[in-house]
């Protein structure tokens, strides 16, 4: 039996009994402690706290704070109040109520009356953190967390720096796989590169509470890696941020599972290899291009679902040579041997320093690589000094092998994927040797099967088949930065119960002064008085709800309107109160 359900188990029959037992000495009938939730209620009413604390322990993440707490108030209320003993209701809480109900002379006398003490400010500071920590934690896994945006795979509709609230309620809140984790951590502990933050031994299935909607064509969602299942740890997270699976592409599973071997990639060890569970694998956001049951194909960079062309979005990112005569977007310092990008010009046409790069001297003429919108062309077209803008693109046929499915035989990349049909819950498919590839990791890794191949047939959990059927539903995310975007085209599909949310607000946007190191360099103080172009702030982001296209205007001004209204409006009613006074 998975020890998750076996501690499960042991944990619900000791505390069932411990409450049987004391049930009675509080004056409450013992059968109450069998019947689920209910004897929680009663529980509730002996230790004298509101009966909706019901809801708080149902709910996971917080529920085993909220049991630690009733463990130890129930301790108080049979007179167990010494240090060691509220230790041991703190730690053990399912063991020590079954320990005292067992007891001989024990007593109900009730739960304390802290009202009639003085709050020491150590129990004042104690019980706000444990509130604040449980409200936020029920906000942040039930209804919205709050979210960076990390990468420019979707640049330039949500752009690096911005800061947003995530709806968990768009498409249903997940439960959490791991309630047992350390608050507000992810996957790693606090000022560490390692240390997981969460226990394994007690994991919940996977399971979604009703949401007001389901992932639409062009959403932009929030959701889980699916690479990220498995992470080499390295010494940092930045290590950990590398694909697995693509590292042991480049240098094979034997140097990769062999810790104290070198990434020639960071110049550090690759370190123990772990397993993430789904909830505590990174956060992703991108534009789900194509739901369960759809036709995929990009061709020339243009994305048809169904066979109809998609609209690009409006602000889409490409990757442009730029031919110009002499230097005009960097230099190059032959003596270093390093380009030097011409950062006052990138900045002004919001181009990314890091993403930009000399790549060829023909006398008086230069080639760049530049990734920019299509509204963006325009301008670099019109500068004096540029001779032509041309799109870069890979032609189909050209095999990448860091491209899903890997695999020389499906020669797909970056700008011709496909076609591919996306897998819906229920649908059912022909597999061969010839198409294998393209479904082994949703049927092995997201669907829970094995899966092996012999000679020239296939066998699933042991049995040779020549179909499947699909349990969940997949769905295809890209980034609108398309050649710049580590996406569904890189890892493959995104199973449904890695689907986190949806952005619905930017409430605040600052420039990475990495990628912006003119105007991102500006001090805070300062950029208080520059408009969005020449300061750190970007104004025209602040306050604004996310759809389809990018953003909508700011309601920055809305914001400052309503926030000096209610102060004055309370102010100006203190201060009446007073004068009558």
């Amino acid at each position: 039996m998975d020890t998750s359900y076996l501690f499960l188990i042991i944990f619900s029959i000791t505390t069932i009994i411990g409450l049987w037992k004391l049930f009675p000495l509080a004056g409450e009938q013992s059968w109450k402690a069998f019947v689920p939730v209910y004897n929680f209620i009663i529980w509730l009413k002996i230790i004298k706290k509101p009966w909706w604390w019901i809801f708080l322990i149902i709910t996971p993440g917080v529920n085993f704070l909220m049991y630690v707490i009733m463990c130890l108030l129930m301790a108080k209320a049979f007179n167990k109040r010494s240090f060691s003993e509220r230790a041991l209701a703190a730690m053990f809480g399912f063991i020590y109520l079954l320990y005292i109900g067992f007891q001989k002379n024990i007593k109900y006398v009730g739960p304390e009356d802290m009202s009639k003490r003085k709050p020491s400010m150590v129990r004042e500071w104690t019980e706000a953190i444990v509130f604040a920590v449980v409200a936020a934690t029920v906000i942040r896994t039930f209804f919205f967390e709050a979210f960076t945006i990390p990468t420019s795979s979707l640049e330039k509709s949500m752009m690096v720096g911005d800061y947003l609230f995530v709806s968990k309620i768009s498409y249903g809140a997940k439960i959490p796989n791991t309630p047992l984790s350390f608050p507000f951590a992810m996957h790693t502990m606090p000022f560490s590169g390692t240390t997981k933050s969460y226990l394994e031994w007690f994991k919940l299935p996977y399971f979604r509470l009703p949401g007001f909607g389901s992932v639409k064509n062009n959403d932009i969602v929030v959701f889980n890696y699916p690479d990220g299942d498995t992470v080499a740890l390295g010494l940092s997270q930045e290590d950990q941020a590398q694909s697995y699976y693509q590292l042991c592409r480049d240098f094979g599973w034997a140097t990769v599972n062999t810790p104290t071997n070198i990434n020639q990639y960071t110049g550090h060890p690759f370190g123990k290899v772990t397993y993430r569970p789904p909830d505590k694998r990174e956060n992703y956001v991108k534009r789900c291009i194509a739901i369960a049951g759809d036709k995929l194909e990009v061709r020339d960079d243009e994305v048809f679902i169904n066979d109809k062309k998609v609209e690009t979005p409006e602000h889409a990112q490409h990757h442009c040579t730029v031919r110009t005569k002499g230097f005009v977007f960097g230099e190059y310092d032959f003596n270093d041997r390093r380009f030097i990008p011409n950062e006052k010009v990138l900045d002004k046409l919001d181009i990314y320093v890091d993403e930009t790069f000399l790549t060829n001297i023909m006398g008086d003429t230069v080639e760049y690589l530049l990734n920019m919108p299509v509204s963006t062309f325009e301008k670099v077209k019109g500068m004096p000094d540029v001779i032509s803008v041309e799109r870069q693109m890979v032609k189909k046929g050209v095999y990448e092998s860091h491209v899903f499915p890997h695999n020389p035989r499906i020669p797909w990349n970056t700008d011709n994927f496909g076609p591919l049909t996306l897998p819906k819950a229920g649908s059912t498919i022909n597999i061969d040797t010839s198409n294998s590839c393209l479904y082994s990791r949703m049927i092995i890794n997201y669907e829970g099967n094995t899966m092996e191949t012999k000679g020239d047939k296939i066998y699933i959990n042991g049995v040779e088949t020549k179909t499947y059927t699909f349990k969940t539903n997949y769905y295809f995310m890209m980034g609108d930065n398309r050649q710049n975007s580590a996406d569904s085209r890189f890892w493959g599909v995104v199973p449904e119960d890695h689907i986190v949310g949806k952005p619905v607000f930017v409430w605040m946007s600052i420039k990475d002064p990495t990628k912006n190191p003119v105007s991102g360099n500006v001090g805070i103080i300062k950029s208080l008085s520059q408009n969005s172009k020449n300061g750190k702030l970007r104004w025209d982001r602040f306050f604004c709800f996310v759809n389809e296209d990018g953003l909508s205007r700011s309601y920055l001004v809305h914001f400052l309107v309503i926030i000096i209204g209610t102060t004055g409006f309370f102010y100006i009613r203190r201060k009446r109160r007073e004068r009558k006074k």
